[in-house]
């Protein structure tokens, strides 16, 4: 046994921290130089209305209208101003309120008084009960009961919404027009959004926009440039016409060229000069 302790011991080994610092240092998740920030975009509910396609919340209820099942009764009608404020909708629960929201919004729709089971009521019923719902999700976010309520009403307002869009187009675009409703199907392919994907879009836009802005640096440059270069393309062309003629050789240089080039040089400087009016 201390026979092998011995050999063991006479090996050099080198240290563990080497080893683990050589071997395994991490090089596929290197930091980019570029600068690229990506935040993962917001994760929205389906419950809430950027979601679920409603363009309004519950709207305002008169409050000092008499509940609902006050409102044929005759000595009410008689009856003092005190005890009217008792039986109004200010002094009910919330329920009632909400109930008289929901005969409010049927009554747009409806096809004659009596209706009450056709696919336009059901649907403005459903939209009634989502936007209150919607609103107490605002005040009581944990309430999970609530939110699956409110998660399969949707569904099938949508479900409905889908059917009708099939059966009657007009009617279909008239009811979202009426109830200010936004209709969004389920896409056809869902697709995650994930990091790198998202990064390698970003740098391809990055690229793009390198790219446009050393162009349109070059661009702005060769402008610069064009008034100098136009007038060294008429001296040019001046002094090989004019070799031309002493040497009595054939003139390939015209006095239409010539003046081509000057009213280009012409036109750049009126062009700079109203620019720079403008600005």
């Amino acid at each position: 046994m201390n026979v092998a302790r011995r050999v063991l011991s006479s090996f050099n080994h080198p240290p563990l921290t080497n080893l683990t610092s050589k071997t395994c240092s991490r090089t596929y998740a290197f930091k980019s130089d570029l600068k690229i920030k990506w935040v993962r975009p917001e994760k929205i509910p389906c419950f809430r209305p950027e979601k679920s396609g409603d363009l309004e919340p519950m709207s305002q209820i008169d409050l000092s209208q008499p509940r609902m099942m006050f409102r044929n009764s005759k000595e009410l009608e008689t009856a003092d101003a005190t005890v009217k404020k008792l039986f109004s909708l200010e002094y009910a629960p919330r329920k009632e309120v909400a109930r008289v929201y929901f005969e409010e919004i049927k009554d747009v729709v409806r096809r004659h008084p009596m209706d009450a089971g056709s696919i336009e009521v059901k649907i403005a019923r459903w939209t009634g009960i989502i936007r209150a719902y919607q609103e107490l999700m605002e005040r009581f976010p944990r309430d999970k009961r609530m939110k699956v309520i409110l998660k399969e009403l949707i569904d099938r307002r949508k479900k409905h919404l889908k059917y009708l869009r099939r059966w009657d187009y007009k009617k279909f675009e008239w009811l979202l027009e009426t109830l200010n409703l936004v209709y969004k199907p389920p896409p056809n392919e869902f697709h995650w959004i994930t990091r790198k994907e998202s990064l390698q879009k970003l740098t391809d836009k990055y690229c793009e926009d390198l790219k446009q802005e050393r162009l349109d640096t070059y661009r702005k440059m060769l402008q610069a440039e064009q008034p100098i270069f136009l007038k060294e393309k008429i001296r040019a062309l001046q002094f090989i016409r004019s070799e031309q003629q002493e040497c009595g050789v054939e003139v390939t240089v015209t006095d239409e060229e010539i003046e081509k080039v000057k009213n280009q040089l012409q036109e750049l400087e009126e062009k700079k000069q109203s620019e720079s009016d403008d600005s």
